[in-house]
């Protein structure tokens, strides 16, 4: 009973090491916790260990749920609370997968199982993870790092690399306080090596900043997620982003404003849109906003970015969120989303292509809220984008730990690729992220506001740009394969 209390406890601190917070050595001794717990117990034990684990790390990390399901879903607190449940459960079992194939698999050379094992598993579940049934990377350990030596291999290796030597940390101490004064000089020199190396890594400049600069502007225009849709509000939010938009005419060569930022499809307002096209093109600045686009031949709707000025296009996002974007098998569970009357809650998935917005004067990498969680679709318009652009709505989430987990991770998109990202959210966080994933500027939550700065143009490619997560997920697999070949040849 004292170890599952135990890992409950270290899994629900882990949270502790992600944004806000910020306090990253906690993630290794989280998992140091886990694995210390997890060792020579069979595999029965191990899951039920690594579940309750889970189940304190997610029940914490993403309690935020029950906030989007009862404010703009079924506002009933007791079924909000079981949603979020059921959901954290779900998530919870990657965890407990890891702790029970180590035990199921490699129960050998408790070192062999500490550094190599354990941190192979665990990234290795964190990548199915993100995306079996669309894909839920939230919270991967690796973010917890981003402002710690071990972030400079996510240029490198991505996300995933720095998870696993988050977990080849965790695995060391372990082994440091089983063995002590016998592993100590090995564990030390082999810590050290993995911290100083990473922090050489964060300083290798990967990418070319161009000479020119651009100066960009973000529009934050905080309006509430409960009466965004309202008719009576559709003409406020129009004036509205118009004239927080107005001193940046002329100034700037980019405006961009939020996702969905209008509450209205584009064939609704033809005029609004064509006047901003021609204020645009008279500027010669550039105007990117968020907008829902219909086909009226088909009658779909997609969750969209337009550009206006002297390039007109268009981004149609691929990368839905279920439930809340779309109903996944909708033919049986349509119901359910006409009963909940979630708002804009059936968009169709846009082609899957580069995500990449060519203009005259630069080339933008796009991604809309969700999708700068995942890299490997981050990097498909690399390295032709210049800069990299994140339009958000995170009102969903209220004043929770989502947003400031989700500025966390658009900071290690721009570190990994080694490119400016810009992010204009609806009621925060918007902010401007240098190349290095660290934050320039920002705009506060929950406030009305502008901002605009310069950025530069990066040209080139990170390792991680070149070759995607599959380098370090190959390399889990083969550590797996061939200790479990070693293993089966000693039985």
């Amino acid at each position: 009973m004292i170890e599952v209390l135990i890992a409950l406890i270290a899994g629900a601190l882990m949270p502790l090491a992600f944004a806000p917070f910020g306090l990253y050595p906690i993630a290794i001794l989280s998992l140091a916790a886990l694995f210390y717990l997890c060792l020579e117990k069979t595999p029965s034990r191990s899951f039920k260990i690594g579940l309750v684990y889970g189940l304190g790390y997610f029940g914490v990390g993403i309690s935020w749920l029950q906030i989007s399901i009862h404010q703009f879903g079924l506002p009933v607190l007791a079924f909000s609370v079981l949603m979020t449940i059921l959901f954290v459960l779900m998530i919870a079992v990657f965890p407990a997968f890891t702790t029970y194939f180590s035990s199921r698999f490699f129960q050998s050379n408790i070192r062999l199982k500490l550094v190599l094992i354990y941190p192979a598993l665990w990234v290795i579940f964190e990548w199915v993870r993100s995306w079996l049934f669309t894909g839920f990377p939230w919270l991967t350990v690796g973010y917890s790092q981003i402002d710690s030596p071990l972030a400079g291999l996510g240029t490198v290796t991505g996300i995933y690399g720095v998870s696993f030597m988050v977990a080849i940390s965790a695995g060391i101490l372990v082994l440091l306080w089983l063995e002590r004064r016998s592993a100590m000089i090995l564990s030390l020199s082999t810590l050290l090596v993995i911290w100083a190396g990473s922090f050489l890594l964060k300083n290798i400049s990967w990418t070319t900043p161009e000479k020119d600069e651009i100066k960009v502007a973000i529009i934050q225009g905080n309006v509430a997620q409960e009466i965004k849709w309202l008719p009576s509000q559709k003409q406020i939010t129009l004036d509205l982003y118009s004239s927080l938009s107005e001193p940046y005419w002329d100034k700037v060569d980019l405006i961009i404003w939020p996702e969905t930022a209008l509450p209205a499809f584009a064939h609704d307002i033809p005029e609004f849109i064509n006047q901003l096209k021609k204020r645009a093109e008279k500027s010669n600045t550039d105007l990117l906003l968020g907008l829902p686009v219909a086909d009226p031949e088909t009658g779909k709707y997609y969750n969209s970015v337009i550009t206006l000025g002297n390039e007109v296009n268009i981004f149609k996002k691929h990368h839905l969120v279920p439930f809340g974007e779309y109903l996944p098998l909708k033919k049986f569970l349509d119901p359910v989303l006409q009963f909940l009357e979630i708002p804009m809650s059936n968009f169709s998935k846009g082609e899957e292509e580069k995500t990449l917005i060519k203009m005259s004067k630069y080339n933008i990498g796009i991604s809309i809220c969700y999708e700068d969680v995942f890299g490997e679709e981050v990097i498909t318009g690399l390295p032709e984008a210049d800069f990299l652009v994140n339009v958000s709505n995170d009102a969903w989430f209220g004043d929770s730990l989502a947003p400031h987990q989700h500025l966390e991770m658009a900071r290690m998109r721009a570190l990994e690729t080694g490119r400016f990202m810009v992010r204009s959210t609806n009621t925060g966080i918007s902010a401007i992220i240098d190349q290095q994933g660290q934050i320039i500027d920002q705009i506060p939550q929950f406030k009305v506001a502008s901002l605009s700065a310069s950025i530069k143009a990066y040209s080139g490619s990170t390792p991680y740009v070149r070759f995607g997560n599959m380098p370090i997920i190959i390399f889990c697999f083969l550590v797996l394969a061939l200790t479990f070949i070693r293993v089966r040849g000693e039985t």
